[in-house]
C-alpha cells in the first residue's frame, strides 16, 4: 500500500518542503562546508536538515572509490556539525545506484595478477576491503538519524550503503539486488552483516544473497526493508524531507541519544542495553531540553519549544 503524499504540517517547514523543487535540489541551498565533493551534493532544504545526494547521474551513480571516500568523509564530519540534526540520503538521475563502479573493481585485478608474494597481495587486499567497510560504517556511527530515499535500482554496493541508514523509504518502481554472487564474490562491505538485522528472516536473506534475485518495492515493504513506499520520486522526497523536519524539530539530545542507544542495543543483551541507557541518561536527563519538552507537553497553547544546537 502506498504511503500518503503528506505526513502533515511540521511547524513552519511544510511550505518550504512543498515548494522544494526536486529537479533543482542539487543546485539550491548548497552547504558551502561540503562543496568540495565531486560526486555528492549536500543541500539544506530546511533548518537542521541536510540532503546528501549521490551525484554521478551519467554513470548511474556507480560507486567509485572517490565517491566511497566522500560518503565516509561526509558522515564523519556531519556527526559533529551542529547545523545538521537529520540527513536525507537520496540520489540524482534515473536510479539510486548501479553499485560499485566496475572500472574501479577491475583495478583490483592488478593486485591479484601482480608478481608479489601472496602474503603481500593478501595484505593489500585486506586493507582495501577494510577501508571501504569503514566508509559505510560511518553511517551507523554517525549520531544523526539518516533517512534513505531510494528510487529505481539499488544494486550491489548500494544495498551495503542503505543497510546502514536508520529509516528507509522507496518509490513504487524501486528494486534491490544483492548482486555480488553474480560477480564472482561474496558481498564484503556490510550487506551480509546488516541485511539480516534489517529484515529479520535469515532464510530470506540467504535466498536474496545466494540467488541475486531482484527484490521489488512491494516485497521490500512487506518484509520490512523499507517502511514506506511512494508512487514516485517527487512524493517520496517530499515525505522524506517532511519527516526529517519533524525529527529535526525535536530535542537533538533526545534524538541522538535514541539513535546511539538503539545501535548499542542491537549488539548487546537487554541487561547490557539497560545499563548503558541508565549511564547515558544519568547525565542527559539533566539537559534543559527535558524541562522544555515537559513544559510544552503540559501547556498545549504554548508555542513549540526550540532547542539549542548540540
Amino acid at each position: 500500500m502506498l504511503a500518503s503524499r503528506s505526513l502533515g504540517v511540521i511547524r513552519g517547514a511544510s511550505s518550504t518542503l512543498s515548494s522544494y523543487n526536486i529537479s533543482a535540489r542539487a543546485m539550491s541551498n548548497l552547504v558551502p562546508a561540503y562543496s568540495s565533493y565531486n560526486n555528492l551534493n549536500v543541500s539544506q532544504p530546511s533548518e537542521f536538515v541536510y540532503n546528501l545526494e549521490l551525484n554521478r547521474p551519467k554513470k548511474m551513480n556507480a560507486l567509485s572509490m572517490e565517491m566511497w571516500g566522500e560518503i565516509g568523509d561526509f558522515f564523519d564530519r556531519v556527526g559533529e556539525d551542529s547545523d545538521c540534526r537529520v540527513v536525507v540520503l537520496s540520489a540524482a538521475g534515473k536510479m539510486f545506484t548501479s553499485g560499485i563502479d566496475l572500472v574501479d573493481l577491475s583495478e583490483l585485478a592488478s593486485v591479484v595478477y601482480s608478481d608479489d608474494d601472496i602474503a603481500r597481495k593478501c595484505t593489500v587486499m585486506y586493507n582495501k576491503i577494510r577501508r571501504l567497510q569503514k566508509q559505510f560504517s560511518t553511517l551507523e556511527h554517525c549520531p544523526k538519524p539518516i533517512i534513505g530515499a531510494i528510487h529505481s535500482a539499488c544494486i550491489g554496493g548500494g544495498v551495503d550503503l542503505i543497510c546502514g541508514v536508520d529509516i528507509r523509504m522507496c518509490t513504487e518502481d524501486a528494486w534491490f539486488q544483492v548482486k555480488e554472487v553474480d560477480m564472482g564474490l561474496a558481498a564484503d562491505v556490510g550487506t551480509l552483516q546488516r541485511l539480516p538485522r534489517a529484515i529479520g528472516s535469515q532464510s530470506l536473506v540467504n535466498e536474496l544473497c545466494l540467488t541475486a534475485r531482484k527484490l521489488k518495492a512491494p516485497e521490500a515493504e512487506k518484509i520490512g526493508l523499507v517502511s514506506r513506499v511512494y508512487a514516485n520520486k517527487e512524493e517520496m522526497m517530499a515525505a522524506a524531507l517532511e519527516m526529517a523536519a519533524n525529527i529535526a524539530a525535536k530535542s537533538p539530545v533526545a534524538v541522538q541519544g535514541t539513535k546511539i542507544n538503539l545501535a548499542y542495543s542491537r549488539e548487546h543483551s537487554p541487561d547490557e542495553g539497560l545499563d548503558y541507557i541508565a549511564r547515558f541518561n544519568m547525565a542527559m536527563l539533566q539537559s534543559e531540553d527535558v524541562m522544555k519538552s515537559a513544559m510544552a507537553s503540559m501547556d498545549k497553547t504554548a508555542p513549540p519549544p526550540t532547542f539549542a544546537k548540540l
